[in-house]
């Protein structure tokens, strides 16, 4: 008996998964969104299914666009591949867990120096079998070491969540102002307007840090940020440079509660208060929920 293999014309999974996510969100715009692409782009796409499948899947419209009822019976026939591809991913990695016994987590650096530690005491305590790799990076190259599945459970910081990824809040903390004890600002008798704030060059995190971003997203309510007094790649630089009399920064609470303790840097509180707090979160691609020890640390993180 000769074997059999797809038939001509089988559509691609991720465009089928395209389509139903039109179908959830109601809108090609907020599917395009889910699938971290442009609409132009996600439009394309849902067009040349169309031609593949010489149906009209969409009825596009002034006021957006809706699926055609070959469009709906589509959606249905397709959901159970999906789920089966999906069922069929996570079996694998599940069986790579079992087999290896290693989880592969990558965080930022904030999340790696002040809580991945206390959660992997946790994970030990109920799956010491385990081995775990832990890869440390700015917000932005975690994103991708998950979407290039060089992690199999990323931890980032932002003011939002990575697009293409799914995530869990797993608690947060807050930035604070902080400048040597000889800068002016170190003798404030008033909170800080948050206008003067973004008018001061700061010793910002380089491009694609979770801090920056936070920090940029609440500084462009003030009006558009002064340019950096300096880039720096790590939290240890900044704190060295503050302290030894540079321009002003904003840092986790977490990363200079020792410096704040023995005012080798002085904490400016800002004229609004709660302002600058930020959510940690973790990632994972939508063809992977985490499973297994993933699974379990995620709990730990959200637990605590």
């Amino acid at each position: 008996m000769e074997l059999m293999g797809l038939p001509p014309g089988t559509p691609e999974l991720k465009v089928l998964d395209l389509l139903v996510s039109v179908a959830e969100t109601g809108s090609l715009g907020q599917a395009a969104v889910r699938h971290g692409i442009s609409q132009p782009a996600a439009s394309m796409r849902i067009s040349a299914l169309e031609r593949q499948l010489r149906l009209v899947l969409l009825e596009r419209g002034p006021t957006g666009s809706r699926l055609t009822p070959a469009g709906a019976t589509v959606v249905d026939w397709a959901r159970p591949v999906l789920d089966a591809a999906r069922a069929l991913v996570s079996g694998v990695v599940a069986l790579h867990a079992d087999q290896q016994g290693r989880l592969r987590i990558a965080a930022s650096m904030t999340i790696a120096d002040h809580r991945i530690p206390g959660w992997l005491i946790a994970l030990g305590a109920k799956a010491p079998q385990v081995k775990v790799g832990l890869r440390v990076g700015n917000s932005e190259q975690v994103a991708d070491m998950v979407r290039r599945r060089e992690a199999d459970l990323g931890f980032v910081e932002g003011p939002r969540a990575p697009l293409g990824l799914r995530s869990r809040a797993v608690g947060g903390d807050e930035l604070v102002v902080v400048v040597s004890p000889d800068h002016g600002w170190a003798r404030r008798r008033r909170p800080l307007p948050l206008r003067t704030l973004a008018a001061t060059p700061l010793i910002l995190r380089e491009q694609g840090s979770g801090t920056r971003d936070a920090l940029w997203e609440l500084l462009r309510k003030a009006g558009e940020p002064a340019s950096p007094a300096a880039e720096l790649g790590s939290t240890a630089a900044i704190k060295a440079a503050v302290t030894a009399g540079g321009a002003p920064a904003a840092l986790s609470r977490l990363a200079v509660s020792a410096e704040l303790g023995d005012r080798r840097l002085i904490h400016v509180p800002l004229d609004m208060p709660g302002m600058l707090r930020r959510t940690f979160r973790a990632v994972w691609l939508p063809d992977t929920p985490p499973t297994g020890p993933a699974a379990t640390l995620l709990g730990i993180a959200t637990r605590r």
